[in-house]
C-alpha cells in the first residue's frame, strides 16, 4: 500500500475540503490532509511540516492563492502546487504567466485531480533527475522536442513559454529567464524560477550580465555571484539565485539572452551550455519567423483593407453606373419615341433613319450597361455551392434559345447526366453565354451543330465543352477571347458588345476552374471548362 500522501490544503470552506478529500481517496490516493483557512494557518503549517503537496484555492479572506504560490516557491520550491478552484482556468493562466508552475482543477472536475497529481510529483522529480543525470540522451531528445514547438510558434509570448520552460528542464536549474534587448536596456521579458526575479523589469546593458553577454556576444558561467565583478550584487541579493549560466540569442549582433539560475553553488558543465547554447540559437530563428509572420499578416490586413476599399469603390460605381447612366438613357430612348409618335410624319426618311439610329445606340447602351453590371455583380457574388445537373440546365437554355427564334433548325446534342458541383445560378449564366454564343456563330452554317458534353481527365477532373461548327477564329488572337470588349469578329457580322466571355471567365475562376478555346477559321469552336476537382 502506498504511504499516504502528505498534503497542505488552503480552503476556506469545509464542504469543499470534505469533497476534495473524498475525491482523492475514491480515486484511489491515499493522503493526509492538513487543512489551513487562513494566511497565518498556511505559513504555520509550510513552516512546521514537510508536504508533497500543496493544493490552494483560488483566495480565501485576506490571502489569494498567488501569495501562497509565491510563498511556497521561496520556502519548499520542490513541492508541487495545484490550484483547486471553483472558478475557471484563469488561475492556470495566472500561474503560468507568473513563471511558476503550477497546475489547475476545477471543483466541478474532480475528477481529474488524481490525474493531475500523479503529473505534478512526477513533473517535481524531473528536474533533480535531470541534474544528477547530467546531460544525457534524455535532454537532447528535449531539446529536439523544443525545436520542434519553436518551429510551429507563431508569436513571441508562445516562444517565450516554451524557451523558459525548456531552459530549466535542460539544465535542472532553479530558475530561468528570457531577456531582450531593447536599444541601449536589457527587458526582463519572462522567468520560470522557484521564486520571482526581475520579470518586467529594464536595466542598462553595461548594469547586468545580460548585457555583457550581449555586448560580448559568449556566454557566461558563474559559479559563486559573489565573487564576479561582472555581477551587481546588490540586484540579486534579494534573490535565491548562488549561480548562473547566460547565453546570447543569436551570438552575430544578438537580440536577447536567455539566463538559468542555481539557488545553490554550482558549475554549469560545457554540455549543459552548449544545451542552452542551442536553445537559444533556435530561439533566434523562431523569433525572426515571428517577425516574419507578423510582417506578412500585417501585408494581408492591408491587402483586405484594400480590397475592402476597392469593393466599395466598384458598389459605388455600380450604383452609379446603374442610376446615374440610366436615368439619361432613359430619357434619350423615352423622348424620340415620344418624337417619333408625335413628329413622326414631319420627317423625312433621312431624319426617320437618324432617329432610329438614335434608339438603336440607347438600347446598345442599354445592354452594355446590363451587362457591366452583371460583370461587377460577379466579381462580388458569393459562390453557394450545391449539386447541379449541367444537363438538364443546358436543355433549359438551348429550349430558351429555339422559343426566342422558332424558325431556326439547329442541331443540339446534349449528353445524358452531366453531374457537377457549383452555384446553380452562376452555372446558368455560364451556359447561357457559351450556348448562345455557339447558336450566333453557327448562323451562316446551312446545318448548323451544337454538342454540349463532357470528358474524363486523370485525378477525375471533368472537362466540359461547348463545341459548334459555325464561324471559329484564328487562335493566335485567342488570348483577347475572355478580355472585356475584345471582339474577333466584326459588329457588323456578329452582333455583340464582349462582355459574355469575360463574365464566364470570372464565373469558372471563381468555381476554382479554368476556360480555354480551340478553334480555326470557318471550322466552329470549342470551348472547354472545368470546375476545379469534383
Amino acid at each position: 500500500m502506498k504511504d499516504p500522501l502528505r498534503i497542505l490544503h488552503l480552503e476556506d470552506s469545509t464542504d469543499d475540503a470534505d469533497l476534495i478529500q473524498a475525491a482523492l481517496a475514491a480515486q484511489g490516493l491515499p493522503a493526509r490532509v492538513q487543512l489551513a483557512v487562513s494566511r497565518d494557518d498556511f505559513l504555520n503549517a509550510l513552516n512546521s511540516e514537510g508536504f508533497d503537496l500543496i493544493l490552494s484555492d483560488s483566495s480565501v479572506p485576506g490571502f489569494s492563492g498567488q501569495a501562497a504560490l509565491a510563498l511556497t516557491r521561496q520556502q519548499c520550491p520542490g513541492v508541487p502546487f495545484i490550484f483547486v478552484s471553483g472558478y475557471d482556468d484563469s488561475d492556470d493562466k495566472q500561474a503560468r504567466d507568473s513563471g511558476a508552475e503550477a497546475a489547475f482543477v476545477s471543483k466541478a472536475a474532480l475528477e481529474r485531480l488524481a490525474p493531475t497529481i500523479e503529473r505534478a510529483l512526477k513533473a517535481s522529480q524531473r528536474p533533480a533527475q535531470q541534474a544528477a543525470s547530467g546531460a544525457g540522451e534524455r535532454p537532447v531528445e528535449r531539446l529536439i522536442g523544443v525545436i520542434q514547438e519553436l518551429s510551429l510558434a507563431r508569436d513571441l509570448e508562445t516562444v517565450m513559454t516554451i524557451v523558459r520552460q525548456a531552459a530549466r528542464e535542460l539544465t535542472g536549474a532553479d530558475g530561468a529567464t528570457f531577456v531582450l534587448r531593447d536599444r541601449h536596456l536589457c527587458y526582463y521579458a519572462d522567468e520560470d524560477a522557484i521564486a520571482p526575479l526581475w520579470k518586467g523589469s529594464r536595466f542598462p546593458m553595461s548594469a547586468c550580465i545580460s548585457g555583457w553577454v550581449m555586448r560580448n556576444r559568449t556566454p557566461a558561467v558563474i559559479e559563486d555571484i559573489y565573487k564576479d565583478p561582472r555581477i551587481p550584487v546588490d540586484a540579486y541579493r534579494p534573490t535565491f539565485v548562488k549561480s548562473l549560466a547566460m547565453v546570447p540569442i543569436r551570438t552575430a549582433a544578438p537580440i536577447g539572452a536567455i539566463g538559468n539560475y542555481w539557488a545553490r553553488p554550482y558549475q554549469a558543465t560545457p554540455e549543459q551550455l552548449r544545451l542552452l547554447q542551442a536553445l537559444a540559437n533556435s530561439t533566434s530563428i523562431a523569433m525572426e519567423n515571428v517577425q516574419l509572420y507578423s510582417e506578412l499578416e500585417q501585408r494581408v490586413r492591408q491587402r483586405t483593407e484594400q480590397l475592402e476599399a476597392a469593393n466599395r469603390e466598384l458598389e459605388a460605381f455600380s450604383y452609379s453606373v446603374s442610376h446615374d447612366l440610366r436615368a439619361p438613357l432613359r430619357h434619350i430612348d423615352g423622348f424620340s419615341q415620344l418624337l417619333l409618335v408625335q413628329s413622326g410624319a414631319l420627317l423625312d426618311d433621312n431624319g426617320l433613319d437618324c432617329l432610329e439610329r438614335i434608339r438603336r445606340a440607347s438600347e446598345r447602351m442599354g445592354h452594355l450597361i446590363d451587362d457591366l453590371l452583371r460583370l461587377s455583380r460577379i466579381a462580388r457574388t458569393e459562390v453557394r455551392k450545391e449539386a447541379v445537373d449541367l444537363a438538364e440546365l443546358a436543355r433549359e437554355v438551348a429550349s430558351d434559345l429555339q422559343n426566342a427564334m422558332p424558325g431556326r433548325q439547329v442541331d443540339i446534342r446534349i449528353e445524358e447526366d452531366l453531374p457537377a458541383t457549383g452555384d446553380l445560378r452562376l452555372l446558368r449564366i455560364v451556359l447561357e453565354n457559351l450556348l448562345s454564343n455557339a447558336w450566333k456563330y453557327s448562323a451562316k452554317n446551312p446545318h448548323p451543330r451544337i454538342i454540349f458534353g463532357c470528358t474524363q481527365q486523370p485525378r477525375d477532373l471533368h472537362v466540359f465543352y461547348v463545341q459548334d461548327n459555325g464561324a471559329g477564329f484564328d487562335m493566335t488572337h485567342a488570348e483577347r477571347l475572355f478580355a472585356p470588349f475584345q471582339r474577333l469578329h466584326p459588329e457588323s457580322e456578329f452582333p455583340g458588345i464582349g462582355i459574355g466571355l469575360a463574365t464566364v471567365q470570372r464565373i469558372i475562376h471563381k468555381h476554382g476552374g479554368r476556360i480555354w478555346a480551340e478553334a480555326s477559321p470557318g471550322q466552329g469552336a470549342t470551348f472547354f471548362f472545368t470546375l476545379g476537382q469534383t
